[in-house]
């Protein structure tokens, strides 16, 4: 019984010696040179590692990931476009930091400005982005605590557009994650400006027309093979930190950072970050979305079918080394009534993995299927008889 004790009370001993930010999956161990990190897969928004993901932290201007969704957002619906000019305000123009060096009155478009937040993260052309979206910096903020709180980032307050240090801007690297996701997910096409290395934009005021360069403060698109994005961010309260997305084959990843002690750690975690996950995990895939699956007939249609296709992608993330299989089954009517409308749901796809349900996604009509005219229905029952 004393041996038994000894060994329980070393056991004790050594899970208190043992550093709390050590992460384990699958016998493999993570630890990170910084106060927080996670990695999530894209497609499933699974998270694959996780130490001390919900420690609220200054973000500093990975903030900016939240603004630029919502930039993509109003250009996506209608309410501006990138040829839009924006007039920089007094407000703007005097946000120091990292700046283009905008002047009061000074006119950009819309895409510049969006240019130069992503690529070189200017604090003033976010908040002149802010003002022109919403009419002031205040409003807008509202607009990304709310987007926020509908995403699930439970653990995130903004105060400010561009991320400078402010008491009560705070989120996570969880957080983090879940806005980079719906970010890289719903506008992709983010990744042309977060993977341009070096640009120009062209400052236009009183004194004339002068080129300015932007240079990409993600260093990674340079030193990491695959890199898509995203952002990085330092202030003195922060430290230093970084959102990272980046694709190997048909996986995707976003690897966060938070108050990382210096700008080469930084780095080189979110890069080891990304090793381990390529490394250690795959993920499976069911149908793709738009993907038809089925083919149902339809009563007194135009069309004497209708073709069911995939709302959503569904993906699990498993170590590799695992070869289970994604099954998939279907339920749809064994016949539909018209009129049909393009995206009506009409089923559903259920995926299992190991024997549990990991997803469902709506089966939804291509095309639309108007109803047939009497004269029509009486036409086909006139062919049939004689055929």
């Amino acid at each position: 019984m004393k041996k038994i004790g000894k060994i329980i009370a070393i056991g004790i001993i050594w899970m208190f010696l043992l550093p709390a930010n050590v992460h384990a999956t699958g016998g493999l161990a993570l630890t990170i040179d910084g106060k927080a990190a996670a990695i999530m897969e894209l497609s499933s928004g699974e998270i694959i590692f996780d130490q001390e993901g919900d420690l609220r932290l200054p973000p500093a201007s990975v903030t900016k990931i939240m603004t630029m969704l919502l930039i993509y957002e109003a250009v996506a619906q209608k309410r501006i476009s990138w040829d839009d000019i924006v007039t920089t305000s007094e407000h703007a123009a005097n946000m120091g930091g990292s700046q283009i060096y905008l002047e009061p009155n000074e006119q950009q478009t819309v895409r510049d400005l969006t240019k130069a937040v992503v690529i070189a993260s200017a604090n003033d052309a976010a908040v002149a982005l802010a003002e022109f979206i919403s009419g002031s910096e205040e409003s807008f903020v509202d607009l990304m605590n709310k987007r926020a709180r509908g995403l699930g980032m439970e653990n995130t307050a903004f105060r400010n557009a561009c991320g400078l240090d402010a008491e009560g801007h705070f989120t996570t690297a969880r957080d983090i994650a879940i806005m980079s996701r719906e970010l890289l997910t719903r506008y992709p096409e983010v990744t042309e400006f977060a993977t341009t290395w070096m640009d120009t934009i062209i400052h236009r005021t009183a004194r004339g027309e002068e080129e300015f360069g932007l240079t990409n403060t993600n260093k990674l698109v340079k030193w990491y093979n695959g890199t898509t994005g995203l952002k990085t961010g330092s202030t003195g309260l922060a430290l230093y930190c970084l959102s990272a997305s980046a694709r190997r084959g048909d996986m995707d990843l976003i690897a966060v950072i938070l108050a990382a002690p210096n700008p080469t750690t930084r780095f080189q975690e979110t890069m080891k970050m990304l090793d381990y996950g390529f490394a250690n995990y795959k993920v499976v895939k069911g149908e793709l979305a738009g993907n038809v699956v089925a083919e149902i007939p339809v009563r007194k249609g135009q069309e004497p079918i209708a073709r069911a296709m995939v709302e959503t992608l569904i993906s699990n993330v498993t170590e590799k080394g695992n070869n289970s299989e994604l099954t998939a089954e279907i339920t749809i009517p064994e016949v539909l009534d018209a009129p049909l409308e393009t995206g009506q749901i009409v089923g559903e796809i259920i995926y299992t993995y190991e024997g549990a349900e990991i997803g469902r996604s709506n089966l939804v009509i291509e095309e639309s299927v108007p109803r047939a005219g009497f004269l029509e229905i009486l036409g086909r029952v006139y062919r049939g008889w004689f055929e």
